[in-house]
């Protein structure tokens, strides 16, 4: 429980928060009811940017961390279920893993949202916590603890159609009429997407694998799904623990496990999560052009990274 005190402090940290959101640049984009801002080059909901700002100002990092970081639709759901099952292999087995029961946003709690503000309620037996936070946005806690990080990325192509397909499913389900896919193609090229511009999302965690490879690991969705029991190890070598982890986890069985079907995670039905998962599902919905303009942009954005 909170104390008083705690509560005072959080009370006047949003009120601040509050303040400072009301003088950045905004849009009304993607169909979302509210305004997106931009703060230091990345566009955030009202929502997800005071959370930011509460993670930056109070999350406490241990050492023993594992953060699992991603821009949205990239993989995030299927990395938690790895990661959490392998931290978890001695404590579960297949049959009672709280993955048959519970989402994995739920077993892997997201920082920005869940552990912003105090960390007195964390579970430190599971040390893994998620963020979609950009790399320049993270806590100094995180980098000064010596924590580890697992970074996952995907071709933007399919991350696009994936994010448009999700917010569509998202505003069907409320009964709301969704951005047309051209218009939110054109603000996911021009960089005006949820904790967007991708290109620079991802170059950011990049640049920092470079320099910290033996604290944060880069992965690639498409190498994931391509060799997934290598990948697997990989990771599991990175945080120290051995793995068996690939069936229980595969996308298929996943999203067809009833918890993944039904209910909700916090506003949103939990079948809106899980769509198919395919590499390359961008040539059902893109046209040559779009295609074309998203590659050149990449090239455009990361040349030279490596």
């Amino acid at each position: 429980m909170e104390s008083h005190l705690e509560t005072q402090n959080r009370d006047v940290l949003q009120k601040s928060f509050e303040e400072m959101i009301s003088t950045l640049p905004k849009e009304n984009c993607w169909g979302y009811s509210e305004d997106q801002y931009q703060y230091q080059g990345f566009w955030f909901t009202p929502r997800f940017l005071r959370g930011a700002l509460s993670a930056q100002q109070q999350f406490q990092a241990q050492p023993t961390d594992i953060i699992l970081c991603s821009s949205p639709r990239t993989g995030t759901a299927w990395l938690k279920s790895l990661t959490f099952a392998t931290i978890t292999r001695t404590s579960y087995n297949d049959s009672t893993t709280p993955l048959l029961s519970k989402m994995p946003h739920d077993v892997v709690p997201f920082m920005e949202f869940d552990h912003a503000q105090f960390s007195t309620n964390r579970h430190l037996g599971i040390p893994l916590l998620a963020t979609h936070l950009p790399y320049s946005f993270l806590p100094r806690s995180i980098i000064d603890s010596g924590c580890k990080l697992i970074y996952i990325c995907r071709d933007p192509k399919d991350t696009f159609v994936s994010l448009y397909h999700f917010i569509a499913r998202y505003y069907k389900s409320q009964n709301t009429q969704p951005i047309q896919l051209d218009e939110a193609f054109e603000l996911f090229y021009e960089g005006v997407s949820l904790y967007g511009p991708y290109w620079d999302h991802v170059l950011g965690y990049w640049k920092a694998s470079l320099e910290r490879p033996d604290k944060l690991m880069f992965l690639k969705y498409e190498d994931l799904v391509e060799d997934t029991v290598l990948y697997l190890k990989k990771t599991a070598e990175f945080m120290g623990v051995p793995e068996n982890i690939v069936k229980m986890c595969s996308f298929d069985n996943l999203s067809g496990l009833e918890v993944n079907k039904t209910g909700r995670h916090r506003e949103t039905e939990n079948s809106i999560f899980f769509r198919n998962g395919k590499v390359g599902d961008w040539k059902n919905y893109l046209t040559t052009e779009m295609a074309q303009r998203l590659d050149q942009r990449t090239m455009q954005k990361l040349s030279g990274s490596g």
